[in-house]
Protein backbone atom coordinates (compact mmCIF):
# COMPACT_ATOMS: atom_id res chain seq x y z
CA UNK A 1 0.00 0.00 0.00
CA UNK A 2 1.68 3.23 -1.12
CA UNK A 3 2.05 5.84 1.58
CA UNK A 4 0.14 8.47 -0.39
CA UNK A 5 -3.02 6.63 -1.47
CA UNK A 6 -5.14 3.49 -1.17
CA UNK A 7 -5.69 1.53 -4.38
CA UNK A 8 -9.17 0.03 -4.10
CA UNK A 9 -10.78 -2.37 -6.57
CA UNK A 10 -14.57 -2.08 -6.59
CA UNK A 11 -15.92 -5.32 -8.04
CA UNK A 12 -19.47 -5.51 -9.39
CA UNK A 13 -21.00 -8.92 -8.85
CA UNK A 14 -23.79 -8.88 -11.43
CA UNK A 15 -23.55 -8.86 -15.22
CA UNK A 16 -27.31 -8.79 -15.83
CA UNK A 17 -28.88 -5.95 -17.78
CA UNK A 18 -31.09 -3.80 -15.62
CA UNK A 19 -28.99 -4.80 -12.60
CA UNK A 20 -29.36 -2.86 -9.36
CA UNK A 21 -25.68 -3.45 -8.74
CA UNK A 22 -24.76 -0.50 -10.95
CA UNK A 23 -26.69 2.08 -8.92
CA UNK A 24 -25.35 0.69 -5.64
CA UNK A 25 -21.81 0.75 -7.06
CA UNK A 26 -22.23 4.40 -8.09
CA UNK A 27 -23.26 5.29 -4.53
CA UNK A 28 -20.49 3.26 -2.91
CA UNK A 29 -17.82 4.64 -5.22
CA UNK A 30 -18.89 8.23 -4.57
CA UNK A 31 -18.71 7.65 -0.81
CA UNK A 32 -15.36 5.86 -0.96
CA UNK A 33 -13.84 8.48 -3.25
CA UNK A 34 -14.91 11.32 -0.96
CA UNK A 35 -11.52 10.80 0.69
CA UNK A 36 -8.75 12.27 -1.44
CA UNK A 37 -6.31 9.44 -0.73
CA UNK A 38 -8.37 6.72 -2.45
CA UNK A 39 -8.11 5.63 -6.08
CA UNK A 40 -10.96 3.33 -7.15
CA UNK A 41 -10.68 0.87 -10.03
CA UNK A 42 -14.13 -0.43 -10.98
CA UNK A 43 -14.11 -4.01 -12.26
CA UNK A 44 -17.33 -4.68 -14.16
CA UNK A 45 -18.14 -8.19 -15.44
CA UNK A 46 -20.15 -6.70 -18.31
CA UNK A 47 -16.87 -5.32 -19.65
CA UNK A 48 -14.94 -8.57 -19.36
CA UNK A 49 -15.02 -11.39 -21.95
CA UNK A 50 -16.41 -13.96 -19.51
CA UNK A 51 -17.66 -17.30 -20.80
CA UNK A 52 -20.08 -19.86 -19.42
CA UNK A 53 -17.99 -22.65 -20.94
CA UNK A 54 -14.75 -23.94 -19.48
CA UNK A 55 -12.73 -21.81 -21.89
CA UNK A 56 -10.34 -19.47 -20.06
CA UNK A 57 -10.31 -15.72 -20.53
CA UNK A 58 -8.33 -14.58 -23.58
CA UNK A 59 -4.71 -14.21 -22.53
CA UNK A 60 -4.60 -10.42 -22.78
CA UNK A 61 -7.86 -10.02 -20.86
CA UNK A 62 -6.68 -12.44 -18.18
CA UNK A 63 -3.35 -10.62 -17.80
CA UNK A 64 -5.14 -7.28 -17.54
CA UNK A 65 -7.52 -8.57 -14.85
CA UNK A 66 -4.64 -10.16 -12.96
CA UNK A 67 -2.70 -6.89 -13.10
CA UNK A 68 -5.66 -4.90 -11.76
CA UNK A 69 -6.26 -7.30 -8.87
CA UNK A 70 -2.56 -7.48 -8.10
CA UNK A 71 -2.30 -3.67 -8.04
CA UNK A 72 -5.17 -3.29 -5.57
CA UNK A 73 -4.44 -2.87 -1.87
CA UNK A 74 -8.01 -3.82 -0.94
CA UNK A 75 -11.33 -4.85 -2.47
CA UNK A 76 -14.99 -3.99 -2.09
CA UNK A 77 -17.30 -6.56 -3.67
CA UNK A 78 -20.93 -5.72 -4.39
CA UNK A 79 -23.06 -8.83 -4.75
CA UNK A 80 -26.73 -9.61 -5.21
CA UNK A 81 -28.18 -12.81 -3.86
CA UNK A 82 -29.67 -15.06 -6.53
CA UNK A 83 -31.34 -18.24 -5.24
CA UNK A 84 -29.40 -18.17 -1.95
CA UNK A 85 -26.04 -17.62 -3.66
CA UNK A 86 -23.82 -15.14 -5.47
CA UNK A 87 -23.77 -14.81 -9.29
CA UNK A 88 -21.76 -16.88 -11.74
CA UNK A 89 -20.12 -13.75 -13.19
CA UNK A 90 -18.64 -12.91 -9.80
CA UNK A 91 -17.44 -16.48 -9.35
CA UNK A 92 -15.62 -16.25 -12.68
CA UNK A 93 -13.83 -13.06 -11.65
CA UNK A 94 -12.80 -14.57 -8.32
CA UNK A 95 -11.55 -17.79 -9.93
CA UNK A 96 -9.74 -16.09 -12.82
CA UNK A 97 -6.64 -15.42 -10.70
CA UNK A 98 -5.31 -16.82 -7.46
CA UNK A 99 -2.17 -15.32 -5.96
CA UNK A 100 -3.06 -11.60 -6.30
CA UNK A 101 -5.88 -12.01 -3.75
CA UNK A 102 -3.58 -13.26 -1.03
CA UNK A 103 -3.23 -11.40 2.27
CA UNK A 104 -5.47 -8.52 1.18
CA UNK A 105 -8.73 -7.33 2.77
CA UNK A 106 -12.16 -7.70 1.19
CA UNK A 107 -15.21 -5.66 2.16
CA UNK A 108 -18.63 -7.00 1.18
CA UNK A 109 -21.76 -5.11 0.17
CA UNK A 110 -24.77 -7.35 -0.45
CA UNK A 111 -28.32 -6.75 -1.54
CA UNK A 112 -31.43 -8.82 -2.01
CA UNK A 113 -34.89 -9.33 -0.59
CA UNK A 114 -35.72 -9.89 3.04
CA UNK A 115 -32.27 -11.32 3.84
CA UNK A 116 -30.32 -8.46 2.26
CA UNK A 117 -28.03 -10.91 0.50
CA UNK A 118 -26.39 -12.31 3.64
CA UNK A 119 -26.33 -15.88 2.29
CA UNK A 120 -24.30 -14.70 -0.70
CA UNK A 121 -22.00 -12.90 1.74
CA UNK A 122 -21.40 -16.05 3.77
CA UNK A 123 -20.60 -18.05 0.64
CA UNK A 124 -18.12 -15.38 -0.45
CA UNK A 125 -16.37 -15.61 2.90
CA UNK A 126 -15.66 -19.28 2.18
CA UNK A 127 -14.40 -18.60 -1.35
CA UNK A 128 -12.08 -15.79 -0.28
CA UNK A 129 -10.78 -17.80 2.67
CA UNK A 130 -9.60 -20.45 0.20
CA UNK A 131 -7.74 -17.69 -1.68
CA UNK A 132 -6.12 -16.50 1.58
CA UNK A 133 -7.88 -13.14 1.43
CA UNK A 134 -9.28 -11.54 4.59
CA UNK A 135 -12.99 -10.70 4.58
CA UNK A 136 -14.12 -8.02 7.00
CA UNK A 137 -16.65 -8.78 9.71
CA UNK A 138 -18.34 -5.43 9.00
CA UNK A 139 -20.59 -5.48 5.92
CA UNK A 140 -23.26 -3.43 4.20
CA UNK A 141 -26.52 -5.36 3.74
CA UNK A 142 -29.35 -3.84 1.71
CA UNK A 143 -32.75 -5.37 2.41
CA UNK A 144 -35.51 -5.11 -0.23
CA UNK A 145 -33.15 -3.51 -2.73
CA UNK A 146 -35.96 -3.36 -5.29
CA UNK A 147 -37.59 -0.65 -3.16
CA UNK A 148 -34.42 1.41 -2.89
CA UNK A 149 -33.22 1.46 -6.51
CA UNK A 150 -35.00 3.06 -9.45
CA UNK A 151 -34.00 4.42 -12.83
CA UNK A 152 -34.84 8.01 -11.96
CA UNK A 153 -33.02 8.35 -8.64
CA UNK A 154 -30.48 5.52 -8.56
CA UNK A 155 -29.88 4.02 -5.13
CA UNK A 156 -31.56 5.76 -2.20
CA UNK A 157 -29.68 4.64 0.91
CA UNK A 158 -31.03 4.65 4.42
CA UNK A 159 -28.93 6.31 7.15
CA UNK A 160 -27.93 2.84 8.33
CA UNK A 161 -26.41 2.05 4.94
CA UNK A 162 -24.32 5.22 5.04
CA UNK A 163 -23.08 4.43 8.54
CA UNK A 164 -22.33 0.82 7.62
CA UNK A 165 -20.29 1.85 4.58
CA UNK A 166 -18.37 4.42 6.64
CA UNK A 167 -17.49 1.71 9.16
CA UNK A 168 -16.51 -0.73 6.41
CA UNK A 169 -14.28 1.96 4.88
CA UNK A 170 -12.46 2.57 8.18
CA UNK A 171 -11.94 -1.14 8.82
CA UNK A 172 -10.81 -1.72 5.24
CA UNK A 173 -8.18 1.01 5.54
CA UNK A 174 -6.86 -0.46 8.78
CA UNK A 175 -6.58 -3.94 7.34
CA UNK A 176 -5.10 -2.69 4.06
CA UNK A 177 -2.35 -0.87 5.94
CA UNK A 178 -1.66 -3.70 8.37
CA UNK A 179 -1.53 -6.38 5.68
CA UNK A 180 0.59 -4.23 3.34
CA UNK A 181 3.12 -3.74 6.15
CA UNK A 182 3.12 -7.49 6.80
CA UNK A 183 3.63 -8.31 3.10
CA UNK A 184 6.56 -5.90 2.95
CA UNK A 185 8.21 -7.50 5.97
CA UNK A 186 7.69 -11.00 4.64
CA UNK A 187 6.05 -11.85 1.31
CA UNK A 188 3.04 -14.05 1.92
CA UNK A 189 4.15 -16.66 -0.62
CA UNK A 190 7.32 -17.22 1.44
CA UNK A 191 5.18 -18.80 4.16
CA UNK A 192 5.65 -22.59 4.29
CA UNK A 193 2.63 -24.70 3.46
CA UNK A 194 0.97 -26.36 6.41
CA UNK A 195 1.07 -30.10 6.88
CA UNK A 196 -1.88 -32.32 7.46
CA UNK A 197 -1.66 -34.49 10.53
CA UNK A 198 -3.56 -37.66 11.25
Amino acid sequence: MPGSYLSLALILGSARYGRRCLAIADWAQAQLESATDVVVDRIDPQKLPLSLTDQPLPRQAWQNLERRIDHADAFVVITPEYNHGYPAALKQIIDAVRHPWRAKPVGLISYGGLSGGIRATEQLRQAFAELHAVTLADTVSIVHADRRVDAAHGFRPEPGHVRALATLDLRLRWWAGALADARRRRPYDDMPAGRRTA
